[in-house]
């Protein structure tokens, strides 16, 4: 299928709900990041429209996450530029990777604003001819005085001036817009495109501290001993979550209380010198004359030793024992709660009506559900902290997959998703107790069926020849709302392909990643998070494998 006959089609269909919006964007981004220059003008001023359109339903999160994605393989000036006028984070994701021709970095200046200039300044692989004409437009060209908010209105108002992909008459011809001028310009030097790969940055010296300023909203714009690209347009009003670069919650509430903030955490992202772990302390000022709050003036160092409580043997151990206590507090009252609606669904104590037997057995089947997740959880701890000794049982994983396919049909019909896994080979027997191939697969599958879209399939191979040597893989395509998700984000606990932090992170899609490498690994397998598929690879019990072993030789 060409570019612009998937462009059309993406287009025809309107985005029916918040999980469609993020589809529909992300494969428009991808296609103009990949085949944009294979594209004509009035399917490139479309597709930018339509993300024009999108963009204010789509959660900050998966904009930033989409342009990290395509940032480093874009070929395309025009949809660098729709993201450098983003808000700032998404902006960051995009200019610091992204890999241009001279010609098109030249063209685009123009269509950037000063917050997406200071990021290209900071970055040093960039072509002499570009690092020219920056200085060229002056220190005010880069300068951030206060946070502003005209980069988003300015890049929907350019692109929405392209005609809609819609039978409208199309509006009086007066001047042409900034997109189509910038494609046009981009055309001049497509001759002499000729992509060469960017010089392999020097290495920097690692950090140790650095001072910034905040505006009144808790915004850095300022700071000196560390590249812009890596603090500017940062908050410390709000918390990061989920490892995200940012503050943490001290920050925060010292922000609300205009307060003194001593010691607090700071994550970074970028270079090698750059990134990571910082602590921060940081004064408001004000005003003198009206004495109206200014912001925060601060100072940032790398945390001693004793101030990082984390990866210590003692404390994992630790972390083991405080789960195992929290599934013991879990199961007493569960069990409580579930024994008592048994009674009510039962009619144990006298007639009960029907809405109330009703409630019950719902609160039955949600306490199941719950307790086979506390089972999960204990049985992803012991693997954890009580490796067990190899049992020598076996278990049928084709079989198994066959099961979880039926078990799953009710899902599968509320989500209007379909399931096709294909055979490669066989027999499928792994070298894994039955019960825990069953949690693997069984969690693994249902992880991905319940972020895959409307309508779509869960398309996958379990494959037992054309693979390593004694292992079985089940390989799993990404569905579209996770396709170019890192995979650090895929296991972080309170990640959702909608932006937002789920309401029980327990049932995430993180938790369920984590619980499946953590079953494989103990069985001496493991989960490959890949660019397009997600794999479990785990031990073959078949006798072509097992010959496939050395044999130790006996010596009289």
């Amino acid at each position: 299928m060409t570019a612009d006959t998937m462009i059309a089609t993406i287009l025809r269909q309107a985005p029916a709900d918040g999980r469609s919006c993020v589809a529909a964007w992300r494969q428009l981004s991808d296609i103009l990041a990949q085949r944009g220059n294979q594209l004509d003008d009035d399917d490139i001023r479309r597709s930018l429209h339509a993300l024009a359109v999108l963009r204010p339903q789509i959660p900050e999160p998966v904009r930033r996450d989409c342009a990290r994605a395509i940032a480093r393989h874009s070929r395309f000036a025009p949809i660098v530029a729709l993201y450098a006028n983003d808000v700032p984070a998404v902006s960051l994701a995009m200019l610091r990777d992204a890999q241009l021709s001279e010609a098109d970095w030249l063209a685009l200046l123009p269509a950037t604003g000063p917050m997406a200039r200071s990021f290209l300044a900071a970055r040093g692989d960039l072509p002499e001819g570009v690092k020219r004409a920056l200085a060229s437009l002056g220190a005010a060209s880069v300068a951030l005085p206060q946070p502003d908010p005209m980069p988003e209105a300015e890049v929907v108002a350019i692109v929405e001036a392209a005609p809609a992909p819609t039978p409208t008459p199309p509006p009086a011809e007066s001047e042409p817009s900034q997109i189509s001028e910038l494609v046009r310009r981009i055309d001049k030097y497509q001759s002499a495109r000729g992509q060469s790969a960017p010089e392999p940055r020097p290495a920097q010296p690692a950090r140790d501290s650095f001072l910034f300023e905040t505006g009144p909203d808790g915004v850095i714009h300022w700071v000196e001993g560390i590249p812009r690209g890596a603090v500017i347009g940062l908050s410390i009003a709000e918390a990061a979550l989920g490892g995200e670069p940012g503050t943490d919650g001290v920050a925060a509430g010292a922000f609300r209380q205009r307060a003194e903030m001593i010691n607090a955490r700071m994550m970074l992202e970028g270079a090698e010198a750059d990134a990571g772990e910082w602590r921060f302390s940081a004064l408001p000022w004000f005003d003198r004359a009206t004495g109206q709050f200014r912001g925060y003036r601060g100072s940032a160092r790398r945390p001693q030793r004793n101030e990082i409580p984390y990866g210590l043997p003692a404390q994992e151990d630790n972390a083991g024992d405080s789960i195992r206590q929290l599934i013991h507090e879990l199961r007493s009252p569960l069990n409580a709660i579930s024994g008592f609606a048994q009674i009510i669904s039962g009619q144990m104590f006298g007639p009960v009506s029907h809405t109330y037997r009703a409630m019950a057995d719902t609160i039955v089947t949600d306490a199941a559900a719950v307790q086979a997740l506390i089972d999960d959880l204990q049985a992803a701890t012991r693997a954890a902290t009580e490796p067990a000794p190899p049992t020598g049982e076996n278990s049928d994983i084709g079989a198994i997959t066959a099961q979880v396919e039926r078990d799953l049909g009710p899902l599968l019909a509320e989500h209007n998703v379909g399931i096709s896994i294909s055979r490669v080979g066989g027999p499928f027997h792994a070298a894994v107790e039955d019960l825990a191939a069953r949690r693997m697969v069984g969690r693994l599958i249902t992880a991905l069926v319940d972020v895959s879209e409307s309508n779509g399939a869960l398309v996958g191979q379990l494959l037992a020849d054309g693979v390593q040597k004694g292992e079985l893989q089940l390989r799993l395509v990404r569905p579209v709302a996770i396709r170019f998700t890192p995979a650090r984000d895929l296991l972080d606990p309170s990640y959702s392909p909608e932006g937002d932090a789920p309401g029980a992170a327990i049932l995430s899609l993180g938790f369920s990643l984590r619980l499946v490498d953590s079953l494989a690994r103990a069985a001496g397998g493991r989960l490959d998070i890949g660019h397009n598929a997600l794999t479990l690879h785990l031990p073959s019990a078949s006798p072509s494998a097992a010959a496939d072993q050395p044999v130790p030789r006996q010596h009289d």
